[in-house]
Formats: structure tokens, C-alpha cells, sequence
């Protein structure tokens, strides 16, 4: 085949590659959600979720989470969804915890509403409004926060994300289902700055160490 239909067919090959990646990129939050919820309704038709497991609920950080290779020997759901926030998990408590009827949910969100403009206080107060929402079905079931972590990406917000987990965490003192996990200072190095192992090459995603980080810090909360 001549050289120049060889180019042709690789710049073709290039360029549908583009498009589909830009289509995905276009989806909006609806259509990620529709699809998101549709995946999880048939997984579980697949394969009945156990009642009274551990839930993780959150953005592209729990997505990312191999939970049950994690946490071996605990039933675990992995319910995130990327690009999600908090206000996201509180408008869906009926689709992404009542089925499961969870003993306990670990929940990592708020970082993408903080990169979305929310003031400390709105993240707070989402998570209050979460919390209140599950207990209103499920009373017992406790919950886990997660403190948004600080990386690379998006240092610059890290203030407000701090001020956001002061409150969360006041909020969690107040009521033993809850829980705050701070993974802020286990995560900086020497030069208070995010330790650039712990994520992958975007610096905002965990990397391997950084998960093997938080299944420690973690663990002891599940049991």
C-alpha cells in the first residue's frame, strides 16, 4: 500500500479517535447521570446487591477505588460516578442508598463543588442535608467522610476546601453514626505542598500509593 494512503488511513483513524473522545467529554451531568444509574440497575439485576454492606458514594476518587480488593473480607458497593459532587449525592439518596439499606456509607465528595465555585459553608451544608436525608429511611446507618484531600491540581482552592472539613468535621463530633477521615496532613510532604506520589499524572486523581494510603487510614472505620 503506497505511503500516502498509509498516512490517510492513520490521520482517519486519529481523528475518529478525536471525536468519540470529544463526544464523551460533551456529555452532560444528565446524560452521565442516566447512564451511570442505568450501569448500576442492571448490575444489580445482574448480581442482587447483600443488604447491610459498605457503600462508597462519591466522585471520579470512588470511582476509581478497587473496594472489594481493598477490603477484603467486607461486602463492599462501589456506587461512584465521575465528575459528581455532593449536591449530586444529595439529590439521589433515593437511587444510591435506600436500595442497598447500607450499615455504613464512606462517602468522598465536595471537591468537585468546590472547583465549581461552592463556598465552604454550601459544601458543609450539603453534607448536613445528605446525612439527614439517609437518616430519614435508615436511622442506623452510619456514615464516613471523607476530607477532601489537597493535590496538585488544585492547590490554590485548598483553603477553602480546609474550611469546608473544619465544618464537616464539627458536624461529625456531634453525632456518633457520623465520622470525619483526615487525610490532609498524611498526604503533604516535608514542604507542606501534596506528595506528588500519591497521584497519577493529572495531580488530582490518586494514584496506586495513594490508595494504598487510604485503605489505611480507612480500614480501622469499617470493622
Amino acid at each position: 500500500m503506497p505511503l500516502f494512503r498509509v498516512r490517510v488511513r492513520l490521520l482517519l483513524a486519529l481523528l475518529i479517535v478525536a471525536i468519540a473522545a470529544s463526544g464523551l467529554s460533551a456529555q452532560s451531568p444528565a446524560e452521565r447521570w442516566t447512564k451511570a444509574l442505568a450501569d448500576f440497575d442492571a448490575a444489580d439485576h445482574v448480581a442482587p446487591p447483600t443488604l447491610g454492606a459498605v457503600l462508597f458514594l462519591g466522585s471520579s476518587t470512588i470511582v476509581n477505588w478497587d473496594t472489594a480488593r481493598s477490603f477484603p473480607g467486607l461486602v463492599t458497593i462501589n456506587r461512584g460516578v465521575w465528575s459528581s459532587s455532593l449536591y449530586d449525592a444529595v439529590q439521589r439518596v433515593d437511587r444510591l442508598v435506600l436500595p442497598y439499606a447500607p450499615r455504613l456509607i464512606v462517602l468522598y465528595a465536595g471537591d468537585n463543588d468546590i472547583n465549581s465555585g461552592a463556598t465552604s459553608e454550601q459544601v458543609a451544608v450539603e453534607f448536613e442535608r445528605f446525612a439527614f436525608n439517609v437518616w430519614a429511611k435508615l436511622p442506623q446507618t452510619k456514615i464516613v467522610f471523607i476530607g477532601l484531600k489537597p493535590s496538585p491540581q488544585r492547590w490554590l482552592q485548598v483553603h477553602r476546601m480546609r474550611a469546608a472539613n473544619a465544618l464537616i468535621r464539627d458536624f461529625c463530633e456531634r453525632d456518633d453514626r457520623l465520622a470525619f477521615l483526615d487525610v490532609d496532613g498524611t498526604m503533604l510532604g516535608w514542604d507542606e505542598k501534596p506528595r506528588k506520589e500519591l497521584f497519577v499524572e493529572d495531580g488530582l486523581h490518586l494514584s496506586a500509593q495513594g490508595y494504598q494510603l487510604w485503605n489505611f487510614l480507612l480500614r480501622p472505620l469499617l470493622q
